[in-house]
């Protein structure tokens, strides 16, 4: 059985976490760095799905890592809205 965790957006992430996830993680930290989003309070969760990491920001943000082990950003904004 894998527990998950939470640390804070600009923490180090865990070290057991896949170095892509670890990258991907960053590259969205400063993204929102970047367009000045006020992250205070912000944290990251890392779940296991199926045995397969997982990290979800609190704004929505997750990233998981796909049969090639390539981590893949899904963006809350990116998601098609419903009617």
């Amino acid at each position: 059985m894998q527990l998950g965790t939470r640390w804070n957006v600009g923490a180090s992430a865990p070290s057991r976490l896949d170095e892509a996830l670890v990258v991907a993680v960053r590259s969205v930290e400063d993204e929102l760095a970047a367009e000045s989003v006020d992250t205070t309070g912000w944290g990251w969760t890392l779940t296991y799905l199926e045995g397969k990491p997982r990290v979800e920001l609190d704004d929505g943000t997750s990233i998981h890592l796909d049969d090639a082990g390539h981590a893949q950003v899904t963006n809350p904004d990116d998601a098609p809205e419903e009617d």
